[in-house]
């Protein structure tokens, strides 16, 4: 019986450790720095690499692991039975014309799902929503505003039920763009939709590995999540 190959590193043409190559996209994904500041930052550590590295590094791994970070979390949160999401949606300019990016984001604010159109109408709509359902299971609760394409494309899902709209109430999703908006004025803007759409789904998902609610714990329980994320990582 022919012996079954383990699966190759990806890291195995690279003269970098792991870790390195882990640090430095960790370090342009997560905080709002340019690939230059990247680069005398790791420096400054007695690591010697060029900004079209950290480019290169962020671009080939990044989206491998916000894969990982998503599916472990996919997988923890699918027998959670009081899901709510908040359903928003962003302008965002490139290359001078006006795209939307699309955000769904659970009750614990965090991003569960990240969509980038040229229109916000029903269409739009619908495809973000089943990209969204079809990834991260189905919600028992969903908020959104008063965008008409929203009521459209539930009743095109037969979840119209579930819609709920007030003031105030989708606050979650509406402030947690912020992050996004720091990385964005700091990367001067994005040129394209694959470039945005990519950068949005990997930010996202090593926001939400990172993000351990400070305001909600103390300094003790807040050091051990902390460190335990990086850990992980």
């Amino acid at each position: 019986m022919p012996r079954r190959r383990n699966p190759d590193s990806p890291f195995k043409r690279f003269n970098s450790s792991p870790e390195v190559i882990r640090l430095v996209v960790m370090m342009y994904v997560r905080f709002p720095l340019s690939l230059r500041n990247v680069e005398d930052l790791l420096f400054e550590r007695g690591i010697d690499i060029c900004h079209e590295t950290v480019r290169f590094w962020w671009n080939r791994f990044g989206p491998m692991f916000a894969a990982d970070i998503k599916r472990q979390r996919i997988s923890r949160m699918r027998g959670f039975c009081h899901w709510r999401w908040h359903l928003d949606e962003i302008f965002v300019k490139i290359n001078g014309e006006t795209h939307y990016l699309w955000r769904a984001v659970d009750h614990e604010g965090e991003v569960l799902e990240s969509y980038v159109t040229k229109k916000r109408d029903k269409k739009a709509a619908l495809r973000f929503l089943k990209k969204a359902l079809k990834s991260n299971g189905s919600p028992v609760e969903v908020v959104t505003d008063g965008l008409r394409s929203y009521p459209a494309a539930f009743d095109d899902l037969g979840i119209e039920d579930r819609r709920s709209m007030g003031r105030w109430k989708n606050n979650r999703a509406e402030n947690s763009h912020l992050p996004l908006r720091r990385r964005e004025r700091v990367m001067q803007r994005f040129r394209r939709m694959k470039s945005l759409q990519k950068f949005a789904s990997v930010h996202a998902n090593v926001h939400n590995h990172f993000n351990q609610d400070r305001y909600l714990t103390d300094r003790r329980t807040y050091k051990t999540n902390r460190s335990a994320a990086l850990a992980e990582w």
